[in-house]
């Protein structure tokens, strides 16, 4: 069974790799109608970078592959969605262990600590478990823009020397040599292309080639980030914007939902809808780590993955905890976090081409319903327990659901026994239906 599963990713992968130029076309048409204004020369770089195939082992794979336009920037593989939730990378059969993050409205700051009412938080950071600070570039987009790249199980290139070897090489790099001159001035070894082929090895550059190298690869990832902070990919243009801006009105179910988004269903304390301090739109995230109670995904392949995850079917997500455990200065703030993951924003949660289309949710995409996502926040804690191998699905068949994955740090706080109707809990999930880009009022039913 394990074997057809791989080989039905694998044709998956493959037919994506077909169809990412349509599907891609297809989001951007789609949102041709809030199109933003042009992009900077940097952006541009950014976006060329961002949808290169090139840029892993098997030129099979870029960073859209995993973050789609046409579904709020995350994974646009629906039977993917449904099970695993967890991409398959540019090498067959090699899988990471969380579902892709949205990459939208990327304002992440540094990963740093504030004291409230007594806890020690960590807010920014990117990745779900923060390992992505920012603190040697002052960006965390930048600095998680270069993980995938060199990811034996994301893009899976050997050196990041061979990233800016093949953006050295492609048509787009006139948009880095103005802005970085001599990024590209780099002695590259005469085996640079084999090592590039290969799953290991390293380019054996010389210091002061590394050092531009180096330099240039964080170039790259500042070009990535600053794409993704452009208006093509955070447009704020849903319908809850224009509301906010006072041109269009939500219906009474919507604004039912957004009134129990921010009271009784505790919404608003994670993911705020108020405008910044600076007068602009809301992001709707905080920045901050919270452990929800979500269970495993026991369609995660990364329990099978043994040369890969030693610990098996044993293996459990800590999350920002076992990342705070390998920084000895956070170590001590560890335990405390064990089982948080961040906070993502609300923005384009309910983003999809049709209403049949299946999205991941949580950081192992255990939910693939927003409606069963809220349904848990309402009730994890009012129903009985059951086993750990249930999906989503089997769950709300049962009525039933398993436990934590990780039972420390549970937040029981916010969520748990809202105390909800099923029509409280539907108009919830309306509400955040208005929070998709895009929004043409004509398109709406009458």
């Amino acid at each position: 069974m394990r074997l057809i599963v791989v080989r039905v990713l694998g044709w998956l992968v493959i037919a994506h790799g077909l169809l990412i130029f349509v599907a891609v076309m297809t989001g951007l048409l789609a949102c041709a109608r809030c199109a933003a204004p042009a992009l900077t020369p940097l952006e541009r770089l950014g976006k060329s970078v961002f949808f290169d195939q090139r840029l892993s082992l098997g030129g099979n794979q870029s960073c859209a592959t995993c973050h789609a336009p046409q579904v709020g920037w995350t994974g646009d593989l629906p039977l993917v969605n449904a099970g695993p939730a967890v991409y398959e990378g540019s090498v067959k059969g090699l899988f990471g262990n969380r579902k892709p993050p949205t990459v939208a409205y990327a304002f992440t700051p540094v990963l740093h600590t504030r004291v409230e009412d007594g806890e020690t938080l960590f807010v920014g950071g990117h990745f779900w478990d923060g390992r992505a600070t920012g603190e040697r570039l002052g960006d965390p987009i930048a600095e998680q823009a270069q993980g995938p790249f060199v990811n034996p199980v994301e893009q899976a290139l050997p050196d990041s020397g061979c990233v800016v070897r093949r953006v050295c090489s492609a048509t787009y790099v006139v948009g880095l040599e103005p802005r970085y001159p001599g990024s590209c001035s780099i002695a590259w070894p005469a085996d640079v292309d084999a090592v590039c082929a290969q799953r290991t090895g390293r380019l054996q550059l010389e210091p002061r080639d590394r050092a531009m190298s180096d330099r240039a690869y964080d170039h790259i990832a500042t070009a990535v980030a600053a794409y993704e902070r452009s208006q093509e990919v955070k447009p704020f243009s849903s319908k809850f914007d224009r509301s906010l801006a006072g041109e269009v009105s939500l219906t009474t179910a919507e604004k039912a939902g957004l009134e129990l988004f921010a009271g009784r269903g505790k919404c608003a304390n994670c993911h705020p809808f108020d405008k910044r301090p600076d007068g602009q739109a809301p992001l709707l995230t905080d920045f901050t780590f919270d452990n929800l109670g979500v269970p495993r995904n026991p369609e995660n392949p990364w329990y099978k993955a043994s040369a890969q995850n030693p610990a098996g079917a044993s293996w459990v997500d800590n999350g920002l905890g076992a990342f705070l455990a390998t920084r000895p200065e956070w170590r001590g703030l560890a335990d405390a976090n064990l089982g948080k993951h961040r906070v993502p924003t609300l923005r384009n949660v309910g983003l999809r081409p049709s209403d049949t289309f299946v999205k991941a949710y949580m950081h192992n995409g255990y939910f693939k319903t927003l409606s069963g996502l809220v349904h848990f926040y309402n009730t994890r804690d009012m129903k009985p327990v059951c086993r750990e191998s249930l999906t989503e699905r089997e769950a709300l068949a049962q009525n039933c659901w398993p436990a934590p994955e990780v039972t420390a740090n549970v937040n029981q706080d916010e969520l748990g026994n809202l105390g909800l109707s099923q029509a409280e809990e539907n108009a919830i999930v309306t509400f955040m239906s208005t929070l998709s880009d895009c929004y043409a009022p004509d398109a709406e039913p009458r």
